[in-house]
């Protein structure tokens, strides 16, 4: 199983934190901690019910943009495994568009991984929402921020490191 990947399959998080798990016990301190991050499709937004969402997505670059978080992460929280798949195609509510798996020696910087990782999706990555709801449809503004923002890549920091 690939650790970054863009897929119209349905996704699990226990396939991807198994993948980093078995990763990080091989190097470094090993596997203390994993910790996993699934974002679920919402039954409303912004007042609204949402019926379903469609996501579309550039596979070749948001393969190439997961492995810049990936090494923006390595950077950050050396020994640090991170794996992320996103889903495109429609999702109905309750199904998981993303999953991010993040497998340290502790658990700090797992968590921490986690939501830097989910934080920069959102800032960089070329995934477009659709939504659907009741009586209409809209896109919902995606990633907006240049790949290559340090002040970005370092509010995603700050927001990931925000309860130390």
């Amino acid at each position: 199983m690939p650790l970054l990947a863009v897929t119209a399959q349905p996704l699990s998080v226990e396939a991807l934190s198994a993948e980093v798990a078995a990763m990080s016990a091989a190097e470094g301190e090993g596997c203390g901690a994993v910790t996993s991050f699934a974002g679920l499709v919402r039954a409303h937004h912004q007042g609204r019910a949402v019926t379903y969402l469609e996501y579309e997505a550039y596979e070749p670059l948001a393969v190439k943009t997961f492995e810049q978080i990936q090494r923006e992460a390595a950077g950050y929280w050396p020994g640090v495994v991170v794996g992320m798949h996103h889903r495109t195609g429609r999702l109905e509510i309750g199904e998981a568009s993303i999953v991010i798996a993040a497998a340290s020696a502790h658990r700090a910087a797992s968590f921490e991984v986690c939501r830097f990782v989910i934080e920069r999706v959102k800032q960089i990555a070329p995934v477009w929402k659709h939504e659907y709801f009741a009586g209409g449809a809209a896109w919902v503004e995606g990633a907006v921020a240049d790949p290559d923002d340090d002040a970005a890549r370092e509010t995603a920091k700050a927001r990931a490191c925000a309860s130390r």
